[in-house]
């Protein structure tokens, strides 16, 4: 009896240290009313407060993220003994998705760019694609006094620029928007609720591939997932949804043309996706011969485009759709790129000769890989799955200019075929954003993106070293 009073305090824990987190939104919206009038300015304040110094909102930040990290190690830990099935994990996940619903975006602004784009696709009849927010409403002197949600659209950070998404996002986006009627509070609430299903289906897809309840429980409770996927809203969590729901489709009901599909709705919001697509379809064909799995690749890789198309006729006029891919690569923030820049001094055609020549060597890498799976006389998906995911994982580091933390969702699908080591690498690297974010606690966003990169890294190489030492200790004492 003692053991199961200890293991319902760490779950009791864990929804305490949420409901922590909760606290400063839930005093901000007793103080200001709902979060129409919420203050872009107060980003990257965790307290919501201009009148509490950064350094000291940082360290409450602090405080409550190591308590978070505590009891979610706990829980991992000792899972077998706190959780009978995989219902209560669901369950568990549900409610602490409930206490990080509530929570106001403090790390970024992006939802209500979404809403934005989508209110002046769905209310005003623009297309995103080719018309910013700023300049029609600042051309047309349209009056959105009442529309609380444009009002918020209106003053982000990218309301000059047409969308940066593929035309799934914006369909979705257009969608919620309508449902909330122009305002901000039902449109933020109705993505947050949105994006915690989400959530719970991921955790679904996790289980149903794996079998294993570890996995779903490493994502469900995991702190990054639920700051970035559900307090932040951002969109990456959709991408994990429809990159497993392929899987799923592909490795448990064995049908590529609805794999296919729901890779290619992936795509159509952030582009990164199509790397899966060779393996997809030659994994499908592995018995075949080699012109057959050709022949097979060539089929389905119509197909896909097909698929990736069709959304795009809705906003189609000329090439200039695609501008908004362009402009998220024009940006530099936070990674290798920006550190290049600001200690090398480099001029912007040198960095951009630096951009297009490391796309053109990873396009060369990438096609070798694919062409010597192609021939290979025996595939395993295990085994392949691992190198499309360093292939992810230097798409991260080397091709993004806008590095940004919450991209680091992307490596959730991969957890499942990967070593213990690993499995906490990816989870340790998803933490650390959260770590090195504290920069921004103390200085804001616009400075010391070159210190948030480098406790990054550096971070990172201290998890590796010392995960390859437990390994080999392990390996020791299993020989002793």
């Amino acid at each position: 009896m003692k053991n199961t009073n200890n293991y319902r305090f760490l779950k009791l824990g864990l929804i305490i240290v949420s409901i922590c987190f909760f606290l400063p939104s839930l005093i901000y919206l007793i103080n200001n009313g709902f979060s129409s009038d919420f203050d872009g300015g107060l980003e990257f304040r965790f307290l919501l407060s201009f009148n509490i110094s950064r350094t000291v909102q940082a360290l409450v930040y602090t405080i409550l993220l190591i308590a978070f990290l505590i009891f979610y190690y706990l829980i991992i830990k000792k899972r077998k003994e706190i959780f009978k099935d995989i219902k209560e994990i669901y369950f568990f996940t549900f409610i602490i998705g409930i206490i990080f619903l509530f929570i106001l975006p403090f790390w970024c602004s992006d939802i209500y760019y979404y809403l934005g784009i989508g209110r002046l696709n769905s209310k005003y009849h623009q297309n995103p694609y080719y018309v910013d927010m700023k300049s029609y409403f600042d051309e047309n002197n349209i009056d959105i006094s009442k529309d609380t949600l444009m009002q918020k659209g209106y003053k982000n950070f990218w309301a000059g620029t047409t969308s940066v998404y593929g035309p799934v996002w914006t369909i979705i986006c257009s969608v919620i928007s309508f449902l909330s009627f122009g305002k901000l509070n039902i449109g933020l609430l109705l993505f947050k609720f949105i994006n915690l299903l989400i959530h719970i289906g991921n955790c679904y897809l996790l289980y149903k591939i794996s079998k294993k309840k570890i996995f779903p429980l490493l994502y469900g409770i995991n702190p990054f997932i639920l700051i970035e996927g559900i307090a932040n809203v951002h969109n990456d969590i959709w991408i994990v949804f429809f990159i497993l729901l392929s899987l799923y489709l592909l490795l448990k009901k064995d049908n590529l043309v609805l794999s296919i599909l729901a890779l290619s709705l992936a795509t159509d919001i952030k582009y990164f996706s199509i790397l899966l697509l060779p393996l997809f379809v030659i994994y499908k064909f592995r018995n075949e011969n080699i012109n057959i799995r050709i022949l097979k690749c060539i089929q389905y890789g119509i197909l896909f485009l097909i698929f990736l198309v069709i959304p795009y006729f809705l906003y189609l006029k000329d090439i200039n759709v695609f501008m908004g891919l362009i402009t998220q690569r024009e940006r530099y923030a936070k990674g290798l790129y920006y550190i290049i820049l600001k200690y090398f001094s480099l001029s912007y055609e040198t960095m951009n000769f630096i951009k297009n020549f490391s796309l053109i060597f990873f396009v060369i890498i990438y096609t070798i890989n694919c062409i010597f799976l192609l021939i290979s006389k025996k595939i395993s998906f295990n085994k392949e799955v691992k190198s499309f995911f360093r292939f992810v994982v230097c798409f991260l580091f080397f091709l993004i200019t806008n590095f940004q933390p919450w991209y680091f969702m992307w490596l959730t699908p991969f957890i499942i075929w990967q070593k213990s080591d690993t499995i906490k690498l990816i989870i340790q690297m998803q933490i650390l954003t959260l770590i090195a974010n504290i920069v921004f606690l103390i200085y804001s966003e616009g400075g010391h993106q070159d210190i948030f990169f480098m406790i990054f890294v550096f971070g990172i190489i201290i998890c590796s070293i010392f995960n390859k030492r437990k390994m080999i200790l392990k390996r020791i004492r299993s020989i002793e």
